[in-house]
């Protein structure tokens, strides 16, 4: 267990563990504050929609191309520079809370959400230039992933008393002091790893960026996987309400109850990823994505409230550990030079396939009844895991496994033919049981 704590050793580190926290607190408290603020302000479930639109899929455009143009810069720099412009922008909601304007307000949201996630990617990209050298990759990711898993646990019902007891403005400037503190911490942080050196106009790393994840086989399936996976994954979230107080008839405790299951759930998870140091991501990818799915076939045919919240624990465990998983063995397979444009696309993927989900959810309890959602979830889900590892073990991302995996071997399995110096990449030690 002291090795999975190794990472904290590093001042920089342990500041961008916090930040990480503390940033996923701040997302929440701005995303509920601005829920409320709209529909306080419209009455209008179709305003809150365009928000939420906004939040969700302007990041998915919007980080790979600011992740490209930052990339550069020295991590205290490109950080700083997004979180105090964070700041800014909820300072300027916050003053639209009393002087209403939906279109301004749905503007600043969209720039909020893609600087928070082009944050969110620079801050992975720094945590692995720092931890990937020393072997201890995998250990910071784990701890990372705690600190995100317990703030999505504990954000919402944070926002929920700041913006029920302070109102709207308080807790809007609230975020912004949150970005400003964090802002604070990254600027004086020491040892934070310098931008690497780049090359001709952020469009084209982008676009050499793409190409590296289109020429590698085990890459370019392992995000085609996710990104289906994606949309399975959020199949259940639009109508989890309904399910709760209708289907089950547990009323507003019970859709509450159901939810905090699911964050208790990714809180273990993420403790379990932690103290499984020696497993192979490609099992613990396999099980977490099985965990996940069985707990929505589970959900579709639960009798009781009781029974849907230990069918959602198990899927949020799987769910905290699926995430920093792949994250993981993304990291593992896009070298460094490639580390924060490969995080963005992975990012904007996180941020745009749910939104088929949502539709196909909605959809298929408004024609059958929300069971059914449930079900066309976890089976898919199963779908997709079966499919994934298929099509990866023919892409030999088994092989990864082998001590002694390289360069050379990247290329005889089919990998990208993009020229990088052997060594770049940023594997994990044999004996830890990398992929």
């Amino acid at each position: 267990m002291l090795a999975a704590l190794a990472p904290l050793r590093l001042g920089a580190f342990r500041r961008l563990a916090l930040v990480r926290f503390v940033d996923e607190l701040g997302d929440w408290l701005g995303e509920i504050a601005l829920a409320v603020l709209v529909f306080d302000r419209t009455g209008s479930p179709m305003a809150t929609a365009a928000l939420f639109l906004a939040l969700q899929f302007a990041p998915a455009i919007a980080t790979p191309p600011l992740v490209a143009r930052l990339e550069g810069l020295h991590a205290r720099v490109s950080l700083t520079t997004l979180n105090l412009l964070q700041a800014a922008v909820f300072v300027a909601l916050a003053a639209l809370s009393t002087d209403f304007s939906l279109i301004v307000v749905i503007a600043l949201a969209t720039v909020a959400g893609s600087l928070a996630v082009s944050g969110r990617t620079l801050t992975r990209a720094a945590a692995a230039a720092m931890l990937g050298p020393r072997g201890m990759l995998r250990e910071g990711n784990a701890l990372l992933n705690i600190g995100f898993t317990a703030g999505a646990a504990l954000g919402p019902a944070i926002a929920g008393v700041v913006v029920a007891g302070a109102g709207t403005r308080t807790a809007l400037l609230a975020d912004a002091a949150s970005f400003a503190a964090v802002g604070l911490l990254i600027v004086t942080a020491r040892d934070l790893p310098a931008g690497r050196a780049t090359e001709g106009a952020w469009t084209e790393r982008l676009r050499l960026a793409l190409r590296y994840v289109r020429e590698r086989a085990q890459l370019r399936r392992l995000l085609a996987a996710q990104s289906a996976a994606f949309v399975f994954f959020a199949v259940v979230i639009p109508i989890e309400v309904v399910f709760a107080k209708e289907t089950l008839g547990s009323g507003d405790a019970g859709y509450g109850a159901l939810l905090a299951s699911w964050g208790a759930g990714m809180l273990g998870g993420g403790v379990v990823f932690a103290a499984l140091p020696r497993t192979s991501l490609r099992t613990l990818l396999g099980v977490s994505t099985l965990a996940v799915g069985f707990a929505y076939l589970a959900t579709a045919a639960s009798p009781t409230l009781l029974v849907a919240c230990v069918a959602s624990s198990i899927g949020g465990a799987g769910n905290g550990v699926q995430w920093v998983g792949l994250m993981t063995a993304v990291q593992q397979l896009a070298p460094a030079s490639y580390q924060a444009r490969v995080i963005s696309l992975l990012e904007a993927l996180a941020k745009a396939m749910p939104g088929v989900g949502f539709l196909l959810g909605g959809a298929l309890a408004a024609i059958f009844n929300p069971r059914v959602s449930y079900a066309v979830a976890g089976a898919g889900v199963m779908a997709v895991l079966v499919t994934a590892a298929v099509v990866l073990s023919r892409a030999g991302w088994g092989a990864m496994e082998a001590p002694g995996f390289d360069v050379a071997t990247e290329a005889r399995l089919g990998g990208s033919r993009a020229a990088e110096a052997p060594g770049s990449a940023l594997p994990e030690t044999p004996e830890r049981g990398t992929q």
